[in-house]
């Protein structure tokens, strides 16, 4: 039997490493809403209320983004419950497919799908259904590449993202979010604590300065200007980078007028567009244009993205050896493997038409 003395003196312990389990982690914080009116979410003290008239796209974004991260929280369930929680979420465009969602519902079905609670939605069952009326803790570890998930107390995900291809080339780094569904749910005390992160990321333009730092005009009279951390090209020409990229990781997100026209291109020789000597990914939202949005020009065309005149949209180009890969709002629109140029060379920004503008933001870029 446990004498008095014995356990309050075990007190403390349990205390102290109860904090210990705790300690580094800080509240998630700084959370806007978007694409959404004020009244889809409420934030009182810890707690978030999402209300039924909000639904996709809307969705309630962290202050500041992740790349490995441990988080911590609760939901409730009541009723029909629909919601979740987006990992990795860009700053523009969708969540779910350019980065991951865990499912939240309140239904216990007899059998996993990928649309169940705690599932990789709309991808990956979970291992089992593990939810209760009431409040219902979530703890979620993302070191990339793994990926835990459990569910008042149990894992009910476990795995390698970059085991499965559909996972494998999404985020390494964004927002936290939380999901509207047409449904009323609430989460509350969600905390985060930040793991090592493993990606090095150069910044090309994501600031005033960067423009004159780190780019040159290298061939005709285009118009670049600095707005902000908004990059806006105009006229007929071309901005290349200062240094040179073989292999690389290029993260950007654009926007332009309707019909506009310009391209980025890679590999380059520093001087515009040259098909011999270097690449390019063409900027034309036309659907039926003979090259749209993504496609690498004058070799083989894109599956043209779902973009809007005027939105921002992510692009991600990813080169390797002979092989690229272009992703536009994470859907997978362009991979060629013949590449014949495998010289470094420049990345370069393309202004093809006075008066049809582009604008550049958040221009990253990191080597392989």
């Amino acid at each position: 039997m446990l004498s008095r003395r014995t356990f309050l003196a075990a007190v403390p312990a349990v205390a102290l490493a109860q904090q210990a389990d705790e300690s580094g982690f800080q509240p998630v914080t700084g959370w806007t809403i978007v694409d959404g009116p004020d009244s889809a979410y409420t934030i009182t003290g810890s707690e978030i209320a999402v209300h039924s008239h909000a639904s996709f796209p809307c969705w309630l974004r962290s202050g500041r983004q992740y790349e490995n991260f441990e988080l911590r929280g609760e939901f409730f369930v009541k009723g029909w419950t629909d919601s979740g929680f987006y990992l990795h979420a860009p700053e523009f465009g969708r969540p779910s497919q350019a980065g991951f969602q865990i499912k939240v519902f309140h239904e216990k079905e007899a059998k996993a799908t990928p649309y169940s609670v705690g599932a990789l939605f709309p991808l990956i069952a979970p291992s089992k259904i593990n939810v209760q009326p009431g409040w219902n803790p979530i703890r979620v570890v993302f070191d990339w590449p793994k990926l835990q998930v459990s569910i008042n107390g149990e894992v009910v995900q476990d795995l390698d993202v970059t085991a499965n291809p559909e996972l494998a080339p999404r985020l390494r780094n964004g927002y936290l979010g939380i999901v509207a569904a047409s449904a009323e749910c609430k989460f509350r005390n969600l905390r985060v604590k930040e793991l090592p992160g493993k990606q090095k990321w150069q910044p090309l333009y994501t600031q005033p300065g960067d423009l004159a730092a780190k780019w040159t005009v290298s061939e005709g009279k285009p118009n670049f200007t600095e707005l902000g951390d908004i990059l806006r090209a105009d006229g007929a020409g071309h901005l290349a980078s200062k240094e040179q990229f073989r292999d690389f990781q290029l993260q950007l997100y654009i926007r332009g007028c309707p019909q506009h026209n310009g391209g980025v291109l890679f590999r380059s020789g520093g001087r515009g567009t040259n098909p011999s000597k270097g690449y390019e990914i063409q900027l034309h939202n036309v659907e039926e244009a003979h090259f749209p949005t993504g496609s690498l020009y004058h070799f083989k065309r894109a599956r043209y993205p779902r973009i809007e005149d005027g939105k921002w949209f992510l692009l991600e180009l990813w080169v390797k050896d002979k092989q690229c890969r272009v992703r536009v709002d994470g859907d997978t629109i362009l991979e060629y493997s013949t590449l014949e140029n495998l010289e470094e060379g420049f990345i370069e920004l393309q202004a093809h038409r006075q008066g049809f503008w582009l604008e550049f933001k958040d221009i990253l870029i990191q080597r392989l």
